[in-house]
């Protein structure tokens, strides 16, 4: 072969390698694309954002776990986060009404406004328990939908997941049967612990809780909640109102729960007064894990109830 042949496949070979590499650049934005961008108001939601997404899929909680999702402030980094969304996941039943609409009007963000795809509302895919806000002294945010906190049910949330999924695909419609996947393998997760845990809970538990956030145990494991420290929804529990619930319980056997961001003084009271044991837990799983940081979550809340 002549040099001149020679220099004229090597421009040639240069040339098509060169090509390539142009191709590879201008598709790798749109391939990248191809996951979805996803806002979640709770870690609860985020773990299933996480599982059924994939690799694929870039998950941002607004709520930290360790704060009650009611009594957040729209701020700038929520705006910002929503922003660039291809989706936003919220709890719904009017649980981030004091901040998420605040939120969205900031983000400037057509496609996560209601009734868009872009916008799930876990609440509206399952039947909610009657909020105890319907009934007695309607004080403190009323839940008229019913009550928001299903996150402590594993049961409704493989619904969810399935619902989920089932949204992600219309966004990502070369993605759906994978989706569809991964939220079935959620669920069924979901329900053998939820079986598993049940099965080692003594029946007719009998617990007092802080607010109707953990209501939703009644769901899957085999107790009953027979008292709220608080004497209406958001009202801080009062003395008189601990006296009365000593003097209804006294003679009983129980276990008072709340979560980690609520005050334990009426838990201590009750603790005190009624030999009940108190246990301060998480209401949702870590904000940056998946699946096992929810089973994880499950456990503890088991584990309050068993070890008496």
């Amino acid at each position: 072969m002549s040099l001149h042949k020679a220099r004229s496949w090597i421009d040639r070979l240069l040339t098509a390698i060169a090509l390539v590499l142009l191709t590879m650049l201008v598709l790798w934005p749109v391939q990248a694309a191809a996951g979805l961008n996803i806002v979640a108001t709770t870690s609860s939601l985020g773990v299933l954002a996480r599982e059924i997404g994939g690799d694929e899929t870039e998950v941002r909680v607004l709520a930290p776990p360790d704060r009650d999702a009611h009594y957040l402030d729209a701020r700038p980094s929520f705006m910002a986060a929503l922003r660039r969304a291809d989706m936003l996941l919220e709890m719904g039943a009017g649980l981030e009404d004091g901040w998420l609409p605040a939120a969205q009007r900031g983000a400037g963000n057509p496609d996560i406004n209601s009734g868009r795809p872009g916008h799930f509302r876990a609440a509206d895919m399952i039947e909610l328990r009657r909020s105890i806000t319907l009934d007695g002294p309607n004080l403190g945010h009323m839940h008229a939908e019913g009550n928001p906190h299903f996150q402590g049910d594993p049961l409704r949330l493989a619904d969810v997941a399935l619902a989920l999924a089932e949204r992600m695909g219309q966004l990502r419609s070369d993605q759906a049967d994978v989706f569809l996947e991964r939220a079935q393998t959620v669920a069924s997760r979901l329900r053998e612990h939820a079986h598993l845990l049940a099965e080692q809970v003594e029946p007719q538990q009998r617990i007092v809780l802080y607010h109707e956030d953990l209501d939703y145990l009644q769901e899957w494991l085999p107790v009953e909640v027979v008292g709220y420290l608080e004497p209406a929804p958001g009202i801080p529990p009062s003395a008189r109102h601990l006296q009365t619930l000593v003097a209804d319980l006294k003679g009983t056997e129980g276990t008072v729960l709340y979560a980690i961001f609520q005050p334990e003084r009426g838990a201590r009271f009750l603790e005190r007064h009624l030999d009940w044991p108190s246990h301060a837990v998480p209401l949702d799983p870590p904000a940056d894990g998946g699946l096992d940081g929810y089973l994880a979550l499950m456990t503890i809340w088991a584990e309050a109830l068993i070890q008496r």
